[in-house]
């Protein structure tokens, strides 16, 4: 088992699927430059698109989502993503090519088929597509059947399923409750629709959640050919995210238990031959995603891990967020003023940061600790450091060799927190971020 070292892990600190984080966002940054920047792209290019809507609502989810049971504000939300799609489409130069789409949510399955196979002609019709590789977010409760031929027509080849766990205790303890067989159905008919690369998102440290609940749902899974399997710690925060607030905190397992359940499900998975990325996230060999990362080609966006290569990542719906070289700049969070924004033909972003030659550098450190595990360190920065990094490195869990920074395969668990080393903004407002394991 990895060394368990808990004062090293009291800290809460960042996911990291940018830097600088969201924590840093103002709203001094906003439409102005992210249209200045449309117009500046060239070359290839990745979409986002955000659908902030579930026919079920999660206690336990953080994500910017209602309940899609009012046909109206849908309707009119599509409007606006219509409009919005339109209005990039015109600021893209000639010469740029979209080669990747994602869609999330909230769940776009909460969409009718017709009316996604509608957001899908929208693309083609306004923006540069060239053959790209499409992925999908769903909900495996609500995807009615007719789901396969729009996935299979469209060419969707990768998906995402919100699995959690396959303990029914659990998720009754969570407000998802699917059962084992809706699950092993769901697998089938995307497989039928041609998905090649399935993903499944499971957490530990659930309320009431033992090692032997782990073990299991990491087994089926293993047993249903998931491609890919990211295995989240679950982030209890209910002072920002108030649906929370119907989950038990009092059955919640501690920091030992947590840390435990992350090393049995890495070695779990291992041992089934799935490759490490980072140290919760894993890929049957085969997949892109467990390439790029033995190829050492692996980068970090808000997606997450990816083995995408496009320098910018543009986001469309309401919070979804641009990223640039440059610049990150997030959408209008509040639904209502992102439609009333779009009636009046304006982009919506509102607030985001400025990427700085110096964020830009420390981004750059950041991201190969947490995908590659290790950095070469700029002299100011070893030096900067060299007194904060010494507890790692008299626990071995890292190696410092010349202007390198290494972790060791024990230090996997600590990636976060030696990451965050690097990030000067983590002075204040830890309350904002999760444990980092």
């Amino acid at each position: 088992m990895w060394p368990f070292h808990p004062d090293l892990l009291t800290r809460p600190v960042p996911r990291y699927t940018s830097f600088p984080t969201a924590a840093e966002f103002t709203d001094g940054v906003g439409a102005p430059e992210l249209g200045a920047a449309l117009e500046e792209v060239s070359g290839t290019v990745s979409l986002y698109i955000h659908v902030p809507f579930c026919e079920q609502i999660c206690w336990y989810c953080g994500c910017n989502t209602g309940r899609s049971n009012k046909v109206a504000r849908l309707t009119s939300y599509l409007d606006a993503l219509h409009r919005e799609i339109a209005l990039v489409g015109q600021r893209l130069p000639r010469g740029t090519r979209v080669q990747r789409i994602a869609f999330g949510g909230g769940s776009p399955n909460a969409l009718s088929p017709l009316e996604f196979v509608r957001l899908v002609d929208a693309l083609t019709v306004h923006l540069p597509l060239y053959d790209p590789v499409v992925s999908i977010e769903l909900d495996p409760r609500t995807l009615a059947a007719d789901w396969g031929m729009v996935i299979r027509c469209i060419g969707i080849t990768r998906a995402s399923l919100g699995v959690q766990t396959l303990s029914p205790r659990l998720q009754a303890a969570i407000g998802r409750v699917q059962p084992d067989a809706l699950i092993a159905r769901t697998t089938e008919q995307l497989r039928a629709a041609g998905i090649t690369s399935l993903n499944f998102d499971l957490m530990y440290g659930l309320p009431g959640q033992t090692d032997a609940d782990l073990a299991e749902t990491l087994a089926r899974s293993i047993e249903l050919g998931a491609d890919r399997i990211a295995l989240f710690g679950y982030a209890h925060v209910p002072h920002l995210i108030p649906r929370q607030k119907q989950i038990d905190a009092a059955d919640l397992p501690d920091m030992p238990a947590r840390f435990r359940m992350a090393w049995n499900g890495w070695a779990q998975l291992t041992a089934a031959g799935y490759q490490p990325v980072g140290f919760d996230h894993f890929a049957l060999p085969g997949d892109a995603l467990a390439q790029a990362a033995l190829a050492g080609r692996l980068h970090r966006n808000f997606q997450g891990f990816t083995e995408d290569q496009a320098p910018v990542l543009i986001g469309l719906g309401a919070s979804a967020i641009s990223q640039f070289p440059h610049l990150i700049v997030q959408n209008e969070k509040n639904a209502g003023r992102y439609r009333m924004l779009l009636s009046q033909d304006r982009l919506t972003g509102t607030h985001g940061v400025r990427r700085s030659a110096e964020d830009q550098r420390r981004g750059l450190v950041i991201e190969s600790l947490l995908c590659h595990n290790r950095a070469s360190l700029p002299l100011d920065l070893m030096q900067e450091q060299i007194g904060a990094l010494a507890p790692f490195r008299e626990r071995g869990l890292i190696d410092l060799t010349d202007d390198v920074l290494e972790l060791r395969p024990e230090g996997l668990p600590y990636a976060r927190t030696v990451a965050a080393l690097f990030d000067p903004y983590r002075q204040d407002g830890v309350r904002r971020f999760s444990s980092a394991v």
